[in-house]
């Protein structure tokens, strides 16, 4: 049996985690071991981005770069754990590369030239805004810290750009025409996406990140992070009359970040 994730579902579990988040900050604050700590700084990676079509599009993962700029503030330690919030300005690279295959998931050739295969990449230039929660255990000042993120981001479509050798709007490439070359070779006939600009320009969804911070009293925060963000908008409009019910983004991202003191909590016993 096939599950398919329900956004309406993943908008109510968002709700209900910073719920918990909002309460425990609120019920800490009073308990916690207080902190008005704010660190600025930087921010580079990588990321690995897909779109989740439905009708089905067979893909393998758009690889492009992300970068922007980040700031942290740390409201409390409660317990051993360091509660602060991170938000980030970022321009990123995302899209989704095509897999265009044969029935015996082979690579199928082009019909005027066999020594080039079928290619198709769209890459989109998006700036990223996500809002995190962010829980740390470890030092503070001097130190190895781990952390997670939890929380949503907001994205904005800039531009885009296609890379392919053939063009769908040929009759050769069209499964609609009558000199339509690979109706018995392509184990997809999805082709639909390829010529559609994206109609939604503005992005929403969740972001989860877990990594390692490195810190110096003197140079500041190290960290390398892994995160997955899982769009809840579509790129296409997703009523009964257009062609796709879904086509959302899916982002794993690799990222390290450099964040310096701005203003720090005066406390000799913060290690």
């Amino acid at each position: 049996m096939r599950y398919i994730l329900n956004a309406k579902y993943v908008r109510v579990i968002i709700v209900m985690l910073f719920t918990i988040y909002c309460s425990l900050f609120t019920a800490s604050a009073q308990v916690g071991d207080y902190r008005n700590d704010l660190a600025v700084g930087v921010n580079g990676g990588y990321v690995m981005s897909n779109v989740a079509f439905v009708t089905k599009v067979p893909q393998s993962q758009l690889g492009g770069i992300t970068g922007g700029l980040t700031a942290r503030y740390t409201c409390e330690k409660y317990f051993s754990s360091i509660c602060a919030v991170t938000a980030e300005l970022n321009f990123a690279q995302i899209g989704w590369k095509e897999k265009i295959l044969d029935k015996q998931d082979q690579p199928v050739p082009l019909h005027t030239d066999p020594t080039q295969n079928l290619a198709y990449q769209r890459s989109m230039t998006y700036v990223q805004i996500p809002l995190l929660a962010r829980l740390g255990w470890g030092r503070e000042r001097n130190g190895l810290q781990a952390f997670i993120h939890l929380g949503p981001q907001i994205g904005f479509f800039l531009n885009e750009k296609t890379t392919t050798n053939f063009d769908v709007r040929e009759d050769a490439f069209n499964p609609e025409s009558k000199e339509y070359q690979y109706g018995s070779l392509r184990s997809s006939q999805v082709v639909a996406q390829d010529t559609m600009a994206v109609e939604n320009k503005f992005d929403y969804g969740i972001a989860v990140g877990a990594g390692l911070e490195f810190s110096n009293r003197h140079f500041g925060h190290f960290m390398i992070e892994g995160r997955y963000y899982y769009g809840l908008g579509n790129i296409y409009g997703n009523t009964k009359r257009d062609y796709f019910s879904r086509s959302n983004f899916g982002n794993i991202v690799i990222k390290c970040t450099y964040l310096f003191d701005v203003i720090r909590t005066k406390n000799s016993k913060i290690k």
